[in-house]
């Protein structure tokens, strides 16, 4: 496994993140996470091989991804050599302040995060999207507390505009608070919009860049067309990945051309072209069997020519993005 620095931070992450949202009670709208006992090998194969980086939220499966996330983690090693990575923001309860990034919602979450996670601390807490009703000097503050009260190590910021996230960083800067250490944003080669303004952005301010969905909701990993009980079954997944926006079908046309004159998965190709863009740090990838841990180890150490380079990205049409 290879690692790198998280950003301009002193953190190193693995140039793998393994992503936990797989993970939890099978709910009606997400037939297809895992439980305990399925999980616990994924995640001691992925530690084995070198990842320390280990990402969840307190939405995913309503809560019980943290809770196995942090089970199977205390197994596996020691606190102090995992990277451990949650988020809020979506809905937790119905109500009032039951979701969002208002003061109360912060430090109300993170305890229940930290609880559900049997730990003291994370090591990164993200804001799992920008909250158009909140102040940002609110929202900016309380992370900044849970940072000083020792709750959590770095924060991080996921899916928005550039806009967005510079008027954020410009507030904590002003006021002497936190600022965000990184940006968890969708980078792949079926949505390239992020090379516009938001990764030239966090390539110059030194924020580390941590990729959602780098294979596409695994469009990337097999030809087109092929169904999977994941895509089939998963409202979100259908929703964002059956757009034919960035001519998509050619797209992994190119991705199936390239590997097999690699003779390689189609994942590892995909997946090795996120880790070559410049300023991506620890691409997120989601686990459901042995063989997609496999590729993404795998796609560490392929190497692209610039001639595979620009096979993969010549199909791709760039369109307007109307909402995040």
């Amino acid at each position: 496994m290879q690692y790198a620095r998280f950003g301009k931070s002193g953190l190193e992450v693995s140039r793998i993140c393994f992503g936990c949202m797989s993970f939890g009670t099978v709910m009606e709208e997400r037939p297809w996470v895992l439980g305990l006992d399925e999980a616990r090998p994924l995640f001691r194969r992925a530690w084995e091989a070198g990842i320390n980086f280990f990402d969840t939220a307190n939405v995913y499966a309503a809560g019980s991804s943290e809770e196995i996330t942090g089970t199977v983690l205390k197994e596996l090693a020691p606190r102090e050599e995992i990277v451990l990575a949650t988020k809020v923001f979506f809905p937790m309860r119905q109500g009032p302040n039951g979701h969002g990034l208002s003061r109360k919602a912060i430090l109300s979450e993170i305890d229940n995060s930290l609880k559900r996670l049997g730990t003291d601390y994370v090591d990164l807490y993200q804001i799992h999207r920008f909250d158009p009703f909140t102040p940002v000097e609110e929202t900016m503050e309380a992370l900044h507390d849970v940072v000083k009260a020792g709750k959590a190590r770095y924060i991080g910021a996921s899916s928005m505009f550039a806009w967005q996230f510079a008027k954020m960083q410009r507030v904590a800067e002003l006021n002497g608070w936190t600022k965000f250490a990184s940006m968890q944003n969708q980078v792949s080669l079926v949505y390239r919009e992020e090379e516009r303004e938001m990764l030239p952005l966090c390539r110059d301010q030194g924020v580390a860049v941590i990729p959602w969905s780098p294979l596409g909701g695994g469009k990337l990993t097999r030809p087109w067309g092929t169904e999977t009980k994941r895509n089939t079954t998963d409202r979100h997944n259908k929703g964002m990945y059956e757009r034919t926006e960035g001519n998509a079908p050619e797209v992994v046309a190119a991705v199936e051309k390239v590997a097999k004159v690699h003779g390689r998965s189609m994942a590892e190709v995909a997946l090795a072209w996120v880790l070559q863009v410049d300023g991506v740090t620890s691409p997120i990838i989601g686990v459901s069997k042995m063989s997609h841990l496999d590729d993404a180890i795998a796609a560490v150490d392929l190497k692209l020519s610039a001639e595979d380079v620009a096979a993969l990205e010549a199909p791709y049409q760039t369109f307007m993005v109307k909402s995040l």
